[in-house]
């Protein structure tokens, strides 16, 4: 039974060590101030453009999502990050400390790109807007557009940044979504598949109520086994990565069009976005693991 600040247990921990490429699935991970430790540590650079490649570009690089990342050692606070293992969907695999690490991505990508571990100061991403009504505020459909993130977002907007300069973070150090969003979205729409590996969440908390019940978690604080805490600052807007193919999973634009016809909220006054979790900062740093229980206060 949940005492009355509890509100569930940790269902699964997520880690991507390489910015839009699959990532892990652990049963613990650790927390420093800027979120999980090695979260989108790596990324590719364009070599042409200067921009960082993201999933979120489709037409120039649409096979990002097939191919996969994991740690050759464990990252540990205040060391060095560790290198990682990269599959590629063809098979081949090389470790991103190998001489020939952007020669080997480069042919398989058929774009010049480099393995980068800093984000460029001026980190900007092309985003392709499907052709979707009531998507984008700014009413952008079937156009691709360039996007600042990280601390170049909020250096625009003439605001502090959350993410430290050179984090490959796209506006938040932590993603968070519920058991029972998932639930809800698949029994609002039953014939499409709401897979979390979808939304790239890091944690996903297992819960008993229905809807989208994080939506009212904005602003507040989730205790984690009494040691880790993340503040929740808001939703978090998706945008057509979560209709891409995956391994197991077809393309499917029902994912954005169930959000938006169920789920559309407002942004820090920047308009309404279809929305599936929330995003949240590191209030205190430490280990978390699943099934370890959560509090909401």
């Amino acid at each position: 039974m949940l005492n009355d600040m509890q509100i569930g247990v940790i269902e699964s921990l997520w880690r991507f060590p390489v910015k839009s490429f699959q990532g892990e699935k652990l049963e613990q991970v650790e927390f420093d101030r800027y979120g999980i430790l090695g979260d989108r540590a790596y990324a590719l650079i364009d070599k042409e453009t200067g921009k960082v490649v993201s999933a979120k570009s489709v037409k120039l690089y649409p096979d990002l999502l097939f191919c996969h990342a994991v740690y050759t050692q464990e990252p540990r606070a205040g060391e060095e990050i560790p290198s990682v293992r990269i599959t590629l969907a063809n098979g081949t695999s090389v470790d991103s400390d190998s001489e020939d690490i952007d020669q080997i991505l480069s042919d398989y990508f058929k774009r010049a790109v480099m393995l980068a571990r800093v984000a460029p100061d001026d980190f900007t991403i092309d985003q392709y807007h499907p052709d979707l009504g009531n998507l984008d505020p700014a009413g952008n459909r079937n156009i691709s557009t360039e996007q600042k993130l990280g601390s170049a977002l909020f250096q625009s907007m003439g605001v502090d940044s959350p993410l430290p300069p050179g984090s490959f973070m796209d506006v938040s150090p932590v993603s968070l979504v519920t058991s029972s969003s998932l639930n809800h979205l698949h029994e609002l729409q039953p014939k499409t598949n709401f897979d979390v590996k979808r939304f790239r969440m890091n944690v996903v908390v297992k819960t008993t109520e229905t809807g989208f019940i994080e939506n009212t978690w904005v602003g507040k604080t989730l205790t984690i086994e009494n040691n880790v805490s993340i503040v929740i600052t808001k939703p978090d807007p998706r945008c057509v990565m979560t209709t891409l193919p995956q391994k197991g999973m077809p393309k499917d634009n029902n994912v954005l069009r169930t959000l938006v016809e169920h789920n559309r909220l407002d942004i820090m006054g920047s308009g309404k976005f279809p929305c599936a979790g929330v995003y949240a900062l590191v209030g205190s740093p430490g280990v978390v693991k699943v099934n370890d229980k959560v509090e909401l206060s």
